[in-house]
């Protein structure tokens, strides 16, 4: 047997192993909610990171700003990302899925499944990201209400997921981050000096007609 030959049955034989390690633990049932939740943390780094170096190529008013700020910019850039992802699932779950359907028997309160628990575990990996970023940088990100505010929300996910409980109603509290990448963005026309554009008017309106939206969406359910 040739030394190309049994190159690519090692090569193989480590294929085969790692998917039997991720099919066994990192996909199991048991650990696939640690896996989601490391996912998030893995996304908020690479969204960070992407953020930095779009702003780099793209905002002139990017090089000008302070070290604080360009932290503050990226970090941005994560919590717009999970907005946006969040939102979207919540939404799906809640109103186009079948999982709080009438049709099914039981409690709409006890009811979870796998794509809803993998989507709150990556929610979990931001929050945890996002208390991380505060505390290393604090208060540049925001004082304790910032660390509070996160805190809890960090417990009563982590909750809905280990148990399975009103993960509905978490959904609807989650739809509400629609109207982060307006604010985001109102932070970002700010801090670009563009306070006085037509973007920052119709931003503004966007961001009323959001807070009005995930309103309803909570009335409808309630």
């Amino acid at each position: 047997m040739d030394l190309s030959t049994t190159s690519v049955m090692a090569a193989k034989a480590y294929s085969y192993k790692a998917e039997s390690l991720v099919k066994e633990y990192l996909l199991a049932d048991a650990y696939v909610s640690y896996t989601a939740m490391l996912g998030g943390i893995l996304m908020c780094k690479m969204v960070y990171d992407i953020t930095h170096l779009v702003s780099s190529f793209f905002y002139k008013c990017y090089a000008s700003l302070t070290k604080a700020q360009k932290l503050e910019w990226n970090n941005r850039g994560i919590s717009t990302v999970h907005a946006i992802f969040i939102t979207f699932m919540s939404v799906y779950l809640v109103f186009f899925s079948d999982l709080y359907s009438d049709k099914l028997d039981g409690p709409v309160t006890f009811r979870s499944s796998n794509l809803s628990n993998i989507t709150l575990a990556v929610s979990v990996g931001y929050f945890i990201t996002d208390i991380a970023m505060i505390f290393w940088v604090y208060p540049s990100l925001g004082g304790m209400e910032y660390v509070l505010h996160h805190f809890l929300s960090l417990v009563s996910i982590v909750y809905s997921v280990n148990s399975g409980e009103g993960q509905l109603y978490t959904y609807m509290v989650l739809i509400s981050e629609g109207t982060t990448p307006g604010i985001n963005l109102r932070w970002y026309l700010d801090t670009a000096g563009l306070k006085r554009s037509k973007a920052y008017v119709v931003n503004g309106s966007f961001m009323v007609v959001a807070w009005l939206v995930s309103g309803s969406f909570y009335k409808v359910v309630i």
